[in-house]
């Protein structure tokens, strides 16, 4: 449930007016707060000090167990306070940061910040019309993938930060390149998050990072609010649960979002029943496509299609799909609404900060009748 308004107010009540450099002078409003004041997220935790916090990831990649990555984020021209591991520390606010994925754009965007952006992996995947104009300009510079990563071009940015994901121990290749050049990194784990309001909570790590804690907890305040408020209107509204099936085979396989996972709490605050509501994996679970096509028989609605635009492509894929309820009856809709020309999906770069908007959208499609002259932002209809 969201905060009432009271204990909000009390929970973002600043010890601290602001971050000051050396002379003195006022650079950004930092609202510290005592403890911990994390919602919904169950991948990281601030606990705020005098002059610095302590930020942990926890478990920050699939199959992690038990590992905590420990950064202090300590205000530019505060004294170090003793005993801190010198190698964990970030100064804040952060000025120039590398982002080894665009999921991260739209929060750093949402706190005013893009000017900090000075490197992505994959630019042309940008959807952010002000970010993709200053690559284009040479402002924002393309770093790279991973094993490809451009250590010159990296070097030459000298970036405060370097923000990765982390997907298993095949990631420690590139990684290890990094902090051979000395720079600092953090884990993003917002993608394993099970909640969607604990992925849009992770805009909570960027107004640390970037001494805008009060601005992040506004504007998750407003997020969560009309996530709820929609949860609640179908909730109560709502006469029936649809039944929906998910994604698109690979070859001969196909990767079921298990039933605790960020789209299977979607679908349910959507007033859906997701096929796979009961089964429980930390991963993606394989199924042969007979296995699926025999559960998909009974499912209402065809949701996120891998990147298909038409069914024509659909049934390309496997002729026995043309056959499924969801696909005769035209019930199929796709996140792939708001796509650049060369690919980049706004689904997938501002999606992490509006699942109010995803849960009205999925919302809409189920129960249309719930949001008559409703419009969809990510979603379209498959024809």
């Amino acid at each position: 449930m969201p905060l009432t308004f009271i204990k909000y107010f009390f929970l973002i009540l600043p010890l601290f007016s602001a971050c000051k450099n050396r002379a003195g002078k006022e650079e950004r409003s930092v609202p510290l707060k005592t403890g911990s004041y994390i919602e919904y997220a169950q991948r990281f935790s601030i606990e705020n000090k005098e002059g610095y916090s302590v930020l942990t990831i926890i478990n920050p990649w699939q199959g992690a167990v038990n590992i905590n990555h420990i950064y202090y984020l300590v205000r530019r021209g505060y004294k170090i306070p003793a005993g801190l591991d010198t190698s964990a520390i970030i100064d804040v606010p952060v000025r120039k940061i590398i982002c080894m994925s665009t999921t991260y754009l739209a929060m750093i965007s949402a706190l005013g910040e893009e000017q900090s952006v000075k490197g992505i992996s994959g630019t042309d995947l940008i959807y952010n019309k002000g970010l993709k104009e200053r690559a284009k300009r040479g402002e924002v510079a393309d770093v790279g993938y991973e094993d490809n990563l451009n250590k010159e071009l990296v070097i030459q940015i000298a970036p405060d930060l370097i923000m990765v994901y982390g997907v298993g121990s095949e990631a420690a290749g590139y990684l290890n390149k990094i902090r051979e050049l000395g720079f600092r990194i953090l884990f993003n784990a917002d993608f394993l998050e099970t909640d969607p309001l604990g992925k849009a909570e992770w805009i909570k790590v960027f107004g640390a990072l970037f001494c805008k804690e009060k601005q992040a907890d506004d504007l998750f305040f407003s997020i969560s609010t009309e996530y709820n408020n929609i949860k609640s209107l179908i909730r109560e509204k709502s006469r029936n649960r649809p039944v929906v099936l998910l994604g698109l085979p690979w070859k001969d396989t196909w990767f079921i979002s298990p039933g605790n996972s960020f789209m299977s709490r979607l679908i349910s605050d959507a007033g859906g029943n997701y096929l796979w509501k009961d089964t429980r994996s930390d991963i993606s679970m394989p199924f042969g496509i007979e296995n699926v096509f025999l559960k998909a028989l009974a499912a209402d609605y065809w949701l996120n299609i891998g990147s298909v635009q038409s069914h024509y492509e659909i049934t390309a894929m496997d002729m026995r799909l043309g056959d499924l309820p969801s696909f005769r009856k035209g019930k199929m809709f796709n996140n792939n609404n708001r796509v650049t020309f060369k690919g980049g999906n706004d689904y997938w770069e501002s999606g992490a900060i509006n699942p109010h908007i995803i849960l009205k959208d999925i919302g809409a499609i189920l129960h249309p009748d719930l949001f008559p002259g409703y419009k969809l932002f990510y979603y379209k209809k498959i024809n």
